[in-house]
């Protein structure tokens, strides 16, 4: 398993696959390589790049380092664009797309980058809303309650009671209880769950924003609004795709996005 060490020396574990230009997926809140979707992703895409995934920290087989500050991911993202050979696109879905902004705005070396549904909920008009399940979320993490963290982040997202119940009940739960922590970084990127303007206006790349047609309203609506604060993005739709986008549906967008 290759790694790569962060600035503060965090360990980051990864792999690639496929060959050309270098594409680094970066996934989103409670996934990682061996639990997400870009492993799927990633054998679509090899046959035109060089795709990289990886475990960002706190997650998988990296490593953590405390405190967390966003400057610190960004660090990591940072490190594995370096062994990708100096320079990369990137394609980042939820709340990865916040990470991957904020590293575009300070590194050149991401030329291209592409972002599913970043969940700036906020931009809708509840600010009440991000607030509270920031409070929420640090008070169980604070006192580690990490299943009712877990919990909480699912039903923020929309998911029904009892699902949440039902997974609960599967050997699988101690895994994501072992991530929570990794909650509190990703509520950070956000910020307050509103579309960082001041930042996203020096980000002058191509880029691209996606959201599906059949995702909530919210969703769509904070995906146009990232679109409009990047000097040079695209806004597309992807008919019929939720927030779980099929890798199906969204890598030929990918493909004919990166390959021109």
């Amino acid at each position: 398993m290759p790694t790569v060490t962060s600035a503060d020396g965090t360990t980051i574990a990864y792999e690639h696959t496929g060959a050309g230009p270098a594409l680094i997926l970066v996934d989103g809140a409670m996934c990682y390589r061996a639990a997400g979707p870009m492993r799927p992703l990633a054998a679509l895409l090899r046959d035109s790049f060089t795709v990289y995934t990886y475990d960002r920290r706190g997650r998988g087989e990296s490593s953590d380092t405390r405190p967390y500050a966003t400057a610190r991911e960004v660090e990591d993202l940072q490190a594995l664009i370096a062994a990708a050979g100096g320079q990369a696109y990137v394609y980042a879905i939820s709340s990865g797309a916040a990470l991957t902004m904020a590293t575009a705005a300070v590194d050149p070396r991401i030329t291209k980058l592409a972002l599913y549904e970043p969940p700036f909920m906020a931009e809708s008009g509840d600010d009440t809303r991000a607030k509270e399940y920031t409070q929420r979320l640090n008070e169980l993490l604070d006192a580690g309650q990490n299943g009712d963290a877990v919990a909480l982040f699912m039903s923020h997202v929309g998911m029904p009671a009892p699902v949440i119940d039902d997974i609960r009940a599967q050997p699988s739960w101690a895994t994501l209880e072992a991530i929570a922590p990794t909650l509190a970084y990703d509520d950070q990127l956000l910020a307050g769950g509103r579309v960082p303007h001041d930042l996203a206006s020096t980000i002058a790349v191509p880029a691209l924003v996606l959201a599906g047609g059949a995702s909530p309203q919210a969703l769509q609506h904070a995906s146009k609004a990232t679109a409009d604060a990047l000097p040079t993005a695209e806004h597309r739709t992807l008919d019929g795709q939720t927030h779980d986008v099929s890798p199906e549906a969204l890598a030929p967008t990918l493909i004919e996005f990166f390959g021109t």
